[in-house]
């Protein structure tokens, strides 16, 4: 299917679902909304899945790997490869969301979507678009048809994993030098200057932090990328890691599964998706703020709270993942508690829908 068929065919999440859910917590034997926006992240996964009674297991972090050709700016502490590296390890197991993802009994799926080498290893996905982008400083990052292969192919990522079964998605990314993307794509799409959304990445000083904010502008000054139309954005100062991202941020909609955004990177290309369409807001959690300084501006952007705050910025879908034991915490509760009728309790009232103050 064409993309602008896949937007048009998307629905808005099940609230009939949330409701119930909703109704489900507030009947549990303890303070009304005692468990806040971990309340909050089952209804917004009831609501997405479709039923009052949610599951989250099996589950799944699709990685979306690729490199960038603005690390030629000196705008990375490292350089790129480390991307083919570090995705190789993904599929040994020894990368940081890997060991994190096997304490939440959470799969692992890294994606091959734009490495600028070739890639082996055990359970990588080679859905190579291209051998990393162009410099966004000299020419636009992607052709307008390459970012929307990649943003196709993070859909079909999202049917590939619901084909396993998987009820709960985790979104995550490598890439050397997709923070400088990310902080592009979050200028244009919050029409805000470059000082202000961008961050230190992986760990610049201070020069190399000011040859970031510069590739910035002059990326932005040269291709004018339309904020209305966020294919453009991607494919001018985007990357495919995060055109790939987005797409599973929409796969998420057509097939009706959750799915947890990570940090910075993720949120950046899911506010692309919501923009591209806005019923895809429904089926996004937000897990984490990311210590980079665009990340609060972002979920802001998107109406969302995010679960954890702990200055995180590794990237990879470990804010993702992170969240998911808080997840299961809460169904337990959901599923285990008795409830106020069960205890012959008098259940408490909502005083502060009433105007007055909760005990």
């Amino acid at each position: 299917m064409e993309l602008q068929d896949i937007l048009s065919s998307v629905q808005p999440a099940d609230q009939e679902a949330g409701r119930k859910c909703r109704a489900r917590w507030d009947a549990i034997a303890k303070p009304l909304r005692g468990l806040g926006l971990l309340e909050d992240a089952i209804v917004r996964i009831a609501a997405a899945s479709g039923t009052p009674s949610p599951k989250i297991d099996p589950r799944a972090v699709i990685i979306m790997c690729a490199d960038n050709g603005v690390v030629e700016e000196g705008v990375t502490q490292t350089g790129q490869e480390v991307t083919a590296l570090v995705t190789e390890n993904f599929s040994k197991g020894i990368t940081s969301v890997c060991i994190m993802a096997k304490a939440a009994n959470c799969r692992i799926m890294p994606v091959d979507i734009g490495v600028a080498q070739e890639i082996s290893g055990a359970g990588i996905y080679s859905k190579k678009i291209a051998y990393g982008t162009r410099n966004m400083v000299k020419e636009p990052a992607m052709t307008r048809e390459e970012a929307e292969k990649a943003i196709l192919c993070g859909i079909d990522m999202v049917k590939e994993a619901v084909s396993q079964g998987v009820k709960l998605l985790a979104t995550g990314e490598m890439g050397i030098g997709n923070t400088t993307t990310s902080a592009a794509v979050a200028c244009v799409l919050l029409n805000q200057p470059a000082i202000k959304m961008t961050g230190r990445g992986a760990g610049l000083d201070d020069a190399g932090l000011q040859r970031k904010i510069q590739a910035l502008e002059k990326a932005i000054a040269l291709h004018h990328p339309d904020p209305k139309d966020p294919v453009d954005v991607l494919s001018k100062v985007g990357g495919l890691d995060l055109a790939g991202l987005c797409g599973v941020f929409l796969g998420g909609a057509v097939y009706h599964v959750p799915v947890l955004a990570d940090g910075f990177i993720s949120v950046a290309a899911a506010l692309c998706a919501v923009r591209l369409c806005p019923a895809v807001r429904d089926y996004i959690i937000a897990t984490h703020v990311s210590k980079e300084p665009a990340a609060k501006d972002l979920l802001s952007a998107l109406g969302l709270e995010p679960l954890i705050t702990a200055n995180m910025h590794l990237g990879e879908g470990t804010g993702a993942v992170a969240a998911i034991p808080l997840l299961d915490m809460a169904l337990k509760v959901f599923y285990e508690m008795p409830t106020f009728q069960d205890i012959e309790m008098e259940a408490y009232k909502d005083l502060e829908q009433e105007g007055g103050q909760p005990q």
